[in-house]
């Protein structure tokens, strides 16, 4: 029972800590639609079972014990929110881009930007590994095991879908969208600003 109660209690802390998760369905709740929000955040939920899966496999010990391997992923996941951070700096002014954006992101897209996002960022592997290794003992039933990775991913998936209605919503976004294109511009050096603080950590180890 101890070990469920921290799974649950961290678990939850760390899903509502922001990062770069939070911004990119903030991101694309308030600029694209509310359908993009929600396939971000269930993009997301899908991302956490590539740090449980690998955590269970015991590939999870070796990232952590190898500091070159970490540095890499740290890296590689630095260098995408760099990317997408950028791709939303250059964006055009909101009567260019209106008729445009909303094509460019198809359901597929924000699965994708929302796995993306997860599955390379660094703060959750983090906690995945560190959750599985020192919370939850190596006698725990891989089941069990499974059960924690499940509630991991449907925390994410339900905590990111409120901030998807949330920000979505008319009221919010009536309000904004009249200063559509400084928020993706925003938020696009929100993403730089975690990548280089990724990229400088790694770095500098």
């Amino acid at each position: 029972m101890t070990e469920l109660l921290a799974v649950i209690t961290i678990t939850i802390f760390a899903v509502i800590s922001p990062g770069p998760d939070f911004a990119m369905v903030t991101r694309n709740s308030l600029l694209l639609s509310r359908r993009a929000g929600v396939l971000t955040a269930i993009g997301i939920a899908f991302g956490v079972w590539v740090h449980v899966a690998y955590t269970l496999l015991g590939v999870g010990l070796l990232i952590r014990q190898s500091l070159l391997l970490f540095t890499v992923l740290k890296l590689v996941g630095a260098a995408y929110l760099i990317w997408l951070g950028i791709s939303m700096l250059r964006a055009k002014p909101a009567k260019a881009a209106a008729s445009t954006e909303r094509v460019a992101l198809s359901g597929l897209a924000a699965l994708r930007m929302g796995f993306l996002t997860n599955a390379l960022n660094p703060k959750t592997t983090i906690f995945v590994v560190s959750l599985f290794m020192q919370v939850v003992q190596p006698t725990t039933a891989l089941s069990v095991q499974m059960a924690y990775g499940a509630f991991i991913s449907a925390a994410h998936l339900i905590w990111f879908a409120i901030v998807a209605l949330f920000f979505s919503s008319p009221t919010v976004r009536l309000r904004l969208l009249t200063f559509r294109h400084w928020i993706d511009r925003a938020f696009g050096a929100l993403l730089v600003g975690f990548g280089a603080l990724l990229a400088a950590a790694s770095v500098t180890r």
